[in-house]
C-alpha cells in the first residue's frame, strides 16, 4: 500500500524533472543549428571565393589566349602583308627580261652541275614546236616556207606574238583546262561542255589575267546559258570533288589524300582538308536532266545558300564539320548570310598566297618543256623540292607582279634559248632530264594529232557531228573522241613518254585512204616532183627534206605515177618525226 501511495508522487517528480531538461536540450539543438548554419555558409563563401577565383581564372586565361590569338593573327596579317609588298615590289620584267632571268638561273645550275647545254636548235624545229606548243596544231606548208625563207634577225620573237594572237591559242588551252575541270564519267553523260569549252577559249584568247579568271570559275552562279563557267560545279558535284580540283588545279597541291585520314607523305590533316572544303559546304549545283527524254540542261543552275547544302549526296560519309580555314593560313571570319566562296577566291588569288602564282607558272612550264620545274606539276610539297627554286619564285613573283598575265608568261619563256635549244643532246647533257640542258622531245596529245592531220589530209565533213562514244557513253565530236581514243582509258598521258599502244597505231595507219590520195593529189598538182616532195615535207613536218631525201623520193614517185605522192604523205604522217614535238 505504501509503493501504491508513492507511484504518483514518482510521476509528479519525473514530470518536473523533464520539463526541467527540456528547455535544456532545445537550447542545445538551437546551438546545433546555429553552428551548421554558419558553417554552411563559411562553406558557400568559401566556394563562392574558389568559383569567383576560378572565374577570374577563366577570364584572364581567355583574355590570354584572346590577346595571342590577336597577336597571331596581327604576326600572320604582318607576314602576309610583308609577302605582298615583297611580291609587288619586284622590279617588272617585259618579256626580254623573263627570257634573261631564265636563262640566267638555268645557267647557274649547268655551270654548277658542268653540264654543257646543246645549241640553239634550227629554224624548222622551233617553227613546229611553238606552233604545237601554242595552237595546238602543225603550221601550213606556206607558213612553213615564208618562215624558213625569213631572214629578219627577230622572226622568231614575231612568230610568238603571232601564235599568241592566233584563234587556235584559247583553243589549245581549253583542251588542256577542259579535262582537268569536266571529268568525263557517267556522272556527267548528260551535262554538255560546248559551252564551257568556249568560255575557256574566249578567256585565253582575250589574255583575261588569270587571277580573273580563277576568281570567275571558284564563284561560278547563275544558269549554264548565262554564265557557262559553272559547268565547272555541274561537273564536279560533291564536296570532296571541288575541294581536290581546286587545291590540285589551281593551288598545285593534292589534298585528296587527307580526306579520310592525315596525310601519310605531309603535314595535312584531314582537318585542314574539310577546313577547305568548308568553304564549298554552302554550294548548290543541279542534278542534270537526261536529255534523250526531254531535259534542258541549258538552264540548270548553281548558287550559294545561307547554309550547308541538302543535296544529296554533296557530303560524303567521310565529311567532317569543321572551321572553314585557308590551307596553311588562318581561320576568315564569315557570315552565314554571306557566300563564302569569294573570301577564298581572294584568298587563293592574292600576290602574297604561297602556292597560286607559283602553280600556273610550273604549270605553264610544264606544258612547253615537258616536265615542271617542281615535277609532279600538282604536288608542291616541301618534300618535292623545284629544281630550280630561285628561278620558280622569281618567275612567280613577276607573274603576279605582272599582273597575272598569262601570255606574257608565255611570251618571256619562249624567247628564252632554255626553250629554244635542240632536243639533240650532247656527251655531256645526253642523261640529263631535270637541268633543262636540252629540250625534252614530246608526243602530240590526241588534239594536236587530229588537227594536224585535218590540216594535211583535208577537213572531215563530218569532224562537228556528234558520235556516241563507246567507252563515256556520251555523244561528242569526232575530235573529242578521237582526243579520248589516243588517251587509252588514262585521265592524261606523260608528254615525255610515247604511250600509244597497238590500236592507236592501227587506226593511225589504217586512216582514210580515200582521203589521203585526195590530199596528195591536191598538194602537188602541176609541180615538179623535187618541189611536190619538198611541199608534202613543209606540210608534213615544217621542213625541207634532205638532198638525199630528195633524191630518193623523186625516184620513188617517177616509178610510181599512179600512187607515188600518196605513199610518200603516207609515210611521212606515219612517221615519229610527225607524231613527236622536238
Amino acid at each position: 500500500m505504501r509503493f501504491v501511495r508513492t507511484l504518483p508522487a514518482l510521476l509528479l517528480a519525473g514530470a518536473v524533472a523533464l520539463a526541467v531538461a527540456l528547455p535544456a536540450v532545445g537550447a542545445d539543438e538551437k546551438a546545433d543549428k546555429k553552428a551548421q548554419r554558419l558553417k554552411m555558409k563559411e562553406e558557400a563563401a568559401k566556394k563562392a571565393a574558389e568559383d569567383a577565383k576560378k572565374a577570374e581564372e577563366a577570364k584572364q586565361a581567355a583574355q590570354a589566349k584572346e590577346a595571342a590569338d590577336a597577336a597571331k593573327a596581327a604576326a600572320e596579317a604582318k607576314k602576309a602583308a610583308d609577302a605582298r609588298k615583297a611580291a609587288l615590289a619586284v622590279s617588272k620584267l617585259d618579256s626580254a627580261g623573263i627570257a634573261k632571268l631564265i636563262d640566267a638561273e638555268v645557267g647557274k645550275k649547268l655551270a654548277a652541275e658542268k653540264v654543257e647545254p646543246s645549241p640553239v636548235c634550227s629554224d624548222a624545229d622551233f617553227l613546229r614546236r611553238v606552233y604545237l606548243d601554242f595552237t595546238g596544231v602543225i603550221p601550213s606548208a606556206d607558213k612553213a616556207k615564208a618562215f624558213l625563207d625569213d631572214k629578219s634577225p627577230g622572226k622568231r620573237a614575231k612568230l610568238i606574238d603571232e601564235l599568241l594572237a592566233d584563234p587556235n591559242y584559247g583553243r589549245k588551252h581549253a583542251d588542256i583546262w577542259l579535262a582537268k575541270l569536266y571529268p568525263r564519267d557517267s556522272d556527267n553523260r548528260f551535262l554538255t561542255a560546248e559551252k564551257f569549252y568556249a568560255w575557256i577559249q574566249d578567256q585565253f584568247n582575250a589574255n583575261t589575267p588569270w587571277d580573273q579568271l580563277v576568281t570567275s570559275l571558284v564563284t561560278a552562279t547563275g544558269t549554264v546559258d548565262e554564265h557557262p563557267e559553272t559547268t565547272f560545279f555541274l561537273a564536279n558535284r560533291s564536296i570532296d570533288k571541288l575541294t581536290d580540283a581546286v587545291s590540285q588545279h589551281f593551288l598545285g597541291v593534292r589534298l585528296s589524300c587527307a580526306q579520310c585520314h592525315n596525310h601519310p607523305f605531309t603535314a595535312t590533316k584531314q582537318n585542314e582538308y574539310w577546313a577547305m572544303a568548308a568553304f564549298f559546304s554552302k554550294v548548290s549545283a543541279e542534278k542534270p536532266k537526261n536529255t534523250n527524254k526531254g531535259g534542258d540542261n541549258s538552264q540548270l543552275g548553281v548558287h550559294e545558300g545561307k547554309g550547308p547544302t541538302k543535296a544529296k549526296d554533296f557530303f560524303p560519309e567521310s565529311a567532317k564539320k569543321v572551321s572553314a580555314k585557308f590551307l596553311g593560313g588562318p581561320e576568315p571570319k564569315l557570315s552565314d548570310a554571306e557566300p563564302y566562296r569569294p573570301v577564298l577566291a581572294k584568298w587563293m588569288t592574292d600576290a602574297a598566297n604561297p602556292y597560286f602564282a607559283k602553280a600556273m607558272v610550273n604549270r605553264t612550264w610544264a606544258q612547253l618543256f615537258g616536265n615542271g620545274i617542281v615535277d609532279p606539276v600538282d604536288d608542291l610539297i616541301e618534300k618535292n623540292a623545284p629544281s630550280h627554286p630561285a628561278l620558280l619564285d622569281a618567275l612567280a613573283k613577276q607573274f603576279a607582279a605582272g599582273g597575272y598575265d598569262v601570255k606574257a608568261l608565255f611570251r618571256g619563256i619562249a624567247l628564252s634559248d632554255t626553250y629554244q635549244r635542240s632536243a639533240k643532246p650532247n656527251g655531256s647533257n645526253k642523261g640529263d632530264a631535270q637541268l633543262f640542258s636540252h629540250a625534252a622531245v614530246k608526243q602530240m596529245s590526241g588534239e594536236q594529232l587530229y588537227d594536224s592531220l585535218q590540216l594535211v589530209i583535208g577537213t572531215d565533213k563530218d569532224s562537228g557531228k556528234k558520235v556516241q562514244n563507246t567507252t563515256t557513253k556520251q555523244p561528242m565530236t569526232k575530235r573529242t573522241s578521237f582526243a579520248l581514243f589516243y588517251l587509252a582509258g588514262a585521265e592524261e598521258t606523260d608528254p615525255t613518254e610515247y604511250e600509244a599502244g597497238i590500236p592507236q597505231m592501227l587506226k593511225q595507219l589504217n586512216a582514210n585512204n580515200s582521203r589521203l590520195i585526195a590530199a596528195a593529189k591536191s598538194l602537188t598538182s602541176g609541180m615538179k616532183a623535187d618541189a611536190a616532195v619538198e611541199k608534202l615535207y613543209l606540210i608534213t613536218l615544217a621542213r625541207r627534206p634532205t638532198t638525199d631525201e630528195t633524191k630518193r623520193l623523186t625516184e620513188y614517185v617517177s616509178q610510181n605515177p599512179t600512187d607515188g605522192y600518196a605513199d610518200v604523205l603516207w609515210a611521212l604522217l606515219n612517221s615519229s618525226e610527225f607524231v613527236m614535238i622536238r
